[in-house]
């Protein structure tokens, strides 16, 4: 069995001990010396009868989900569930309102040696894209890549992987468009090709991409990155495969940092007999994703249904729990791998 590093296991013990003095100073009606202690990988976590006490270390924001399924799988009959957070606690206590009452989950936000209850942070606002970057959407749609706005920004995509965004010099704010998959990648781009006129240079991109985002196409870094966009590419190419007459691509209820990140995407299907749907796509075994659906169908469409679409391998039993604990059903629809 392989030893825990000594900085892991000494990290592990001072959030423990954090987690414990925090429960005995706000927490008057619990005998903290009394409280069990387990190794948490999500930072420290403590147990009494039906409740448990969880320090998340670093950002909380996506930890709602991997909290719960963690905390059900110790066998404890757990009923009532504190978060604790130094970072994420506004999203993850609006999260945490769409969790139902089979098991009640309070989030707090710790700072120091304080503790506060979490306020729930609001959905983001849809944000229009300026006129100036709106320009853009001709000429990327002329190379043959999918114009997308996701709050606010203009991107074009092959195939659910970004190739180009438009964006304002730092330094003059005129707006331009830059072609590559993420900040550094477009920086790169333009120091090599910076003679090559823009509406070219996107064109040869699109069609070097293309090819490998083509299904079928062999392992390579272009379609491993954005697999989960890929997956929606698809089915807004063809809608039947998650039962549907049409999809369309639609903002997720978070602002991605990094365009190489896994993180889940979203759309907005339409059954036969109109029944609107909120379709969000993941790649990866992803344990935050039912509740970053909810999220989604929090912000988007209240009366539309929530489906989470993956592939059959990343399907695994703690996320067919965590659908059952939602507010509204969350349906789990898988794709063969591919």
């Amino acid at each position: 069995m392989a030893s825990v590093p000594a900085d892991t296991e000494r990290r592990s013990r001072l959030l423990s001990l954090k987690l414990r003095a925090l429960v005995r100073d706000h927490f008057p009606d619990v005998d903290a010396d009394d409280l069990d202690a387990a190794p948490c990988p999500l930072g420290a976590a403590l147990f009494s009868n039906h409740t448990a006490w969880l320090l998340i270390d670093d950002d909380a924001t996506n930890s709602l989900g991997p909290s719960l399924a963690w905390t059900l799988a110790q066998q404890r009959d757990i009923t009532s569930v504190h978060l604790l957070a130094e970072v994420g606690s506004g999203v993850l206590a609006r999260r945490a309102q769409l969790i139902d009452d089979t098991i009640v989950v309070n989030v707090w936000h710790a700072k120091e040696r304080d503790v506060l209850q979490a306020l729930p942070e609001p959905p983001l606002p849809s944000l229009l894209a300026s006129t100036p970057h709106l320009e853009f959407v001709g000429a990327i749609r002329e190379a043959g890549a999918e114009a997308l706005v996701e709050h606010g920004v203009v991107v074009g995509e092959v195939r659910g992987l970004e190739i180009c965004r438009v964006v304002n010099d730092v330094h003059t704010g005129v707006v331009r468009l830059e072609v590559g998959t993420g900040a550094h990648d477009r920086e790169a781009f333009a120091l090599v090709h910076g003679d090559v006129p823009t509406a070219e240079a996107l064109a040869r991109v699109v069609t070097s991409v293309s090819i490998h985002r083509a299904d079928g196409a062999p392992p390579h870094p272009l379609n491993s990155f954005g697999a989960e966009r890929l997956l929606r590419a698809r089915a807004i190419e063809n809608p039947s495969l998650v039962s549907c007459v049409s999809v369309v691509a639609a903002e997720p209820p978070v602002i991605r940092k990094n365009v190489k990140d896994a993180v889940p995407c979203v759309a907005i299907g339409e059954e036969a007999d109109g029944t609107r749907r909120i379709l969000v796509f993941v790649s990866g075994v992803n344990l935050d994703v039912v509740p970053f659906a909810l999220d989604s169908w929090h912000r988007l469409d209240r009366t539309a249904r929530v489906t989470v679409v993956m592939r059959e391998k990343d399907n695994v039993a703690s996320i067919d729990r965590l659908a059952s604990l939602g507010v509204v059903p969350v349906e789990i629809f898988t794709l063969k791998d591919r």
